[in-house]
């Protein structure tokens, strides 16, 4: 399994997590559905930047 699936797997847990504590609260629908939309952008973007490759170093001028 990759990284990106076990980050965006974590980021599923903790908003399912969010949204069942904001529905015992009493929060309405809509503002659950606006905060789950905004922690969703952020988990993608957070697990794209997380988990991209990084480029290999280039190699150093011989001089």
């Amino acid at each position: 399994m990759s990284a990106f699936v076990l980050y965006v797997a974590g980021f599923v847990v903790l908003l399912g997590g969010l949204i069942y504590g904001a529905f015992l609260l009493h929060v309405p629908h809509a503002w659950i559905g606006v905060g789950a939309l905004v922690i969703i952008g952020f988990g993608i973007m957070s697990a794209v930047s997380h988990t991209k490759q990084r480029d290999p170093p280039s190699e150093p001028p011989r001089g």
